[in-house]
């Protein structure tokens, strides 16, 4: 071929074609391959590398524009081209962004690590934009007029049926008055208490706010630490929720309020919305409620004691509160001590002189007067109230202040008709018996009861006393303090039944088994040691009479009441099992004496309501439900979540329960309980007395309704129990008597028209065990038998000897069970007199461990704690 018609060399990329298709883009998302080294042992005669043709050239521009396939791997000078080729891109000029992100003119982490612009311009963007959202608030925001505030709303209670049975609160006793109005010793009295900074403080506290946000976001109390601006846009703003949009709101306000009114201006219109407790919003309403005076004549000491109720008046008002924390004593102690250390800080603040103070002091805490009566709260309306309430306050998260404010409506379990019966009852007996003009004796006497549906729970009668109207505010069926005396040997057998004894490898015990039930019997450990008394001689259990019984069933031992048999079968069962059943049953563990061996004798101290619920376990065959008294509650048509009604659990098995109250059918039918004969239908219970007679029971149940009745005397002013022999003219008051008369004419009037249900049989249980030294034969019953036949009036002899003058249990006793002195226990023995109870060798139950004494001032009511108020 000639010379010139032969084609020019290739280019090393392969040619014009070659080099089009390698100049064309990769395809969408994949990326190019770096060029292809050439092979330098290839090179032409020119020192120029060749590929090989257009061939080789079509495959390496296939390579650079290729994605799609397997990737191969990449031979180390090519990651080495690759990596070299993205630091060339990095630095070709770039098109700039309004934020750099991620970094351009960086590779790998490097792009993603923002720069201090980046971050400066975050911040100061964010800022802006607080300040602006800040800035709107503000402007939008309106300062609260005071004479708007306070307007507060009834609380509504009704009974079961629906029908209303109060109204609380909803009268707003309020009436604004100038700062003229207002003693600066009130002013000082406030600040120093609660915002010292108040005259030079911007109106908010960042670090009280902090505290408070940090608190409601993990679900904490809130703490107090606002000041007082803020407590005055809290109250004006009428919303007590603890939110954060609620506190937000709070803030702005308050920067509000501190920038257009003067610190005068603002103190004022705390002082005029505040709540002071009693319904009483504003400082002259409070000192009218407290001190029946205006608030221009209030002096340095009681402005000092007003100010501290600020801090909660549920808990500092001296009159008590709401809850279990709330009595009159526990009120009382801290107003005391609030009081005493605003003084204090009025002097460190420079308001008050130290001289002055110390004059303050002397002459004494400036006690406020007694509240007036809440209308519609006369007669048991008050401690059906207050009952309910409480359950409020511990099913949500309210707080007692928050109630007092009103707008909720709250159902109740309270069955009216059951309610009036138990009250004309109490009153009944009252009336017949006792007559304080007549007999020293007779005064100071109270009344407690209860009365519960077994089978749901519901309270559907009290009866707390004579009522808010006669100045008796302590609620007597749902307070602690007074022991149960014998009520308590149910649990007793009921654990025997169960847990059996330490002779029966665990198997429950018939309760057709033996024990002693002679006077003075030596009460004896597991290793059959003789438990040592106060002395350290052998400790003998006392009953009512010196009665020899012998070796009887423990049937008959509850049957009459006699204590030794019991005594001796709580330490066998161990005072650890008597305990749990009794708490299993609903007793709370908080309101039970120490364990020793008069705590299988009652020295315990539950409410009337608790023990009626207990023993209506028994009435439905060892199945427990929670007492409760509230079934819905609304407030602005919505309805607060925390009412359901609690669910049975199955405390007992069926035939132990079956069999105590088969056995205690026969209290009723042959023992101290005959009284409750009258009632003509299937019944069981127990009859309780304590030493000296200080407190008397009887609890008892059919099928439908289980029901508690104590009766005690009370001194007024230490609140310690006193003895009732001598009251209502006899020489001593029992549970069979007075008790069991108001349970059965209760019951009779509670159940009418309703059908006498049988209780289910009880089965066959256990084997009979006997204690150490039982003879065998049975030897024959003892001549003397109890009377068949029912007293008509309370015994007017005494039922045995003198009390024994033997130191309390839980003076001589440690924690363990049974290995310590005692002195014995309550007791309530039955004798053919018609008594049923007596004096034993236990403690006076004012002592402490002996059930407290306090007549009604324990800590463990329907939920625990002392009751609210006291007499």
């Amino acid at each position: 071929m000639s010379e010139h018609r032969r084609k020019p060399p290739q280019s090393q990329g392969g040619g014009r074609a070659a080099a089009r298709r390698g100049a064309q883009p990769p395809p969408y998302g994949r990326r190019a391959a770096p060029q292809r080294t050439a092979n330098r042992s290839s090179a032409g005669p020119m020192g120029e590398e060749s590929y090989g043709g257009r061939a080789e050239a079509r495959r390496a521009a296939q390579r650079a524009a290729g994605g799609g396939g397997r990737r191969r791997a990449v031979p180390s000078h090519e990651g080495g081209s690759r990596a070299a080729a993205r630091r060339a891109a990095a630095r070709e000029p770039q098109q700039k962004r309004f934020i750099d992100y991620p970094r351009a003119g960086k590779v790998g982490l490097g792009r993603w690590v923002p720069s201090w612009k980046l971050i400066a311009g975050s911040c100061f963007f964010f800022f802006a934009l607080i300040l602006g959202a800040a800035g709107i608030a503000l402007a939008f925001v309106e300062v609260p007029d005071q004479n708007k505030t306070a307007e507060a709303e009834s609380n509504v209670f009704y009974w079961s049926d629906g029908t209303q049975m109060a109204a609380t609160g909803g009268d707003v006793n309020r009436q604004i008055v100038p700062i003229t109005s207002i003693p600066k010793s009130m002013q000082n009295a406030v600040i120093s208490a609660e915002n010292a900074t108040f005259y030079d403080d911007s109106g908010i506290s960042p670090v009280g706010i902090a505290r408070a946000v940090f608190n409601m976001a993990r679900g904490a109390e809130t703490q107090s630490g606002s000041t007082i601006t803020q407590q005055y846009v809290k109250n004006a703003m009428l919303s007590q929720e603890q939110t954060l949009t609620r506190k937000a709101k709070e803030l702005f306000i308050s920067i509000k309020v501190d920038s257009k009114l003067s610190k005068q201006e603002i103190l004022e219109g705390y002082l005029n919305t505040a709540y002071y407790g009693r319904g009483a919003y504003g400082i002259q309403a409070a000192a009218q409620a407290y001190y029946n005076t205006d608030s221009d004549k209030l002096t340095a000491s009681q402005s000092a004691f007003l100010s501290s109720v600020l801090k909660g008046p549920n808990f500092y008002d001296p009159a008590g509160g709401i809850g279990d924390n709330a009595s009159k004593e526990l009120n009382t102690q801290r107003a005391k001590e609030r009081w005493a250390w605003t003084l204090g800080r009025e002097v460190q603040t420079g308001a008050m002189s130290a001289a002055e103070r110390s004059r303050i002091l002397a002459d004494g805490f400036p006690t406020p007067k007694d509240p007036k009566l809440a209308k519609g709260l006369s007669g048991q309306t008050g401690y059906l109230v207050e009952t309910a309430q409480k359950y409020v306050l511990k099913q949500t998260d309210l707080k007692p202040d928050d109630l007092s404010k009103g707008g909720y409506q709250i159902r109740t379990t309270f069955d009216r008709k059951k309610t009036e019966a138990l009250e004309k009852s109490v009153n009944a007996s009252r009336k017949v018996y006792l007559d304080s003009k007549k007999r020293e004796k007779d005064k100071f006497v109270q009344f407690g009861g209860a009365s519960v549906d077994p089978k749901s729970g519901k309270i559907v009668a009290l009866y707390g006393g004579e009522g808010y109207d006669q100045n008796h505010f302590n609620n007597n069926a749902d307070t602690s303090g007074v022991p149960v005396g014998s009520t308590w040997k149910p649990y007793v057998l009921a654990a025997a039944m169960e847990y059996g004894t330490y002779k029966s490898d665990g198997e429950g015990i018939s309760p057709q088994s033996k024990y002693n039930g002679n006077d003075k019997v030596v009460i004896k450990d597991r290793n059959g040691q003789p438990i040592p008394g106060p002395g350290g001689e052998p400790f003998r259990q006392k009953n009512e009479g010196e009665k020899r019984w012998g070796y009887i069933t423990l049937e008959k031992a509850m049957e009459q009441s006699i204590n030794s048999p019991f005594a001796q079968l709580g330490v066998d069962v161990g005072l650890g099992n008597v305990k749990e059943i009794a708490m299993d049953t609903g007793i709370l563990e908080e309101t039970m004496d120490r364990l020793n061996v008069s705590y299988s004798l009652g020295t315990s101290t539950p409410s009337a309501i608790r023990m009626a619920d207990s023993y209506g376990t028994f009435a439905t065959s060892g199945v427990h439900v929670e007492p409760y008294s509230v079934t819905k509650v609304e407030k602005e048509g919505q309805e607060l979540e925390g009412f359901e009604p609690p669910k049975p659990k199955q405390a007992l098995e069926n035939n132990v329960a079956n069999n105590v109250t088969k056995v205690l059918q026969n209290v009723i039918k042959n023992g101290t309980a005959q009284k409750a004969r009258a009632l003509n239908r299937f019944a069981a219970g127990k009859t309780g007395t304590t030493d000296e007679n200080k407190s008397a029971w009887f609890v008892g149940y059919t099928k439908q309704l289980s029901t508690s009745i104590a009766m005690f005397r009370t001194d007024p002013e230490s609140k310690k129990l006193l003895s009732m022999n001598g009251t209502g003219g006899f020489d001593s008051i029992h549970g069979g008597a007075i008790p069991t008369e108001i349970w059965t004419d209760y019951m009779r009037a509670a159940l009418k028209d309703q059908p006498n249900k049988p209780f289910p049989a009880a089965e066959p249980i256990g084997d009979k065990v006997d204690q150490d030294g039982a003879p065998s034969p049975t030897p024959t019953a003892p001549s003397q038998s109890p009377s068949a036949t029912p007293s008509v009036t309370p015994s007017r002899t005494p039922g045995g000897g003198k009390p024994s003058t033997s130191p309390s249990p839980s003076d001589t006793c440690g924690v363990f069970d049974p290995q310590c002195q005692t002195g014995g226990g309550t007791s309530d023995g039955g004798t053919t007199t018609g008594s049923d109870g007596g004096s034993t060798a236990s403690s006076s139950p004012s002592e402490p461990g002996g059930g407290n004494g306090n007549g009604g001032n324990g800590n463990g009511g329907l939920f625990g704690g002392p009751t609210s108020r006291e007499e």
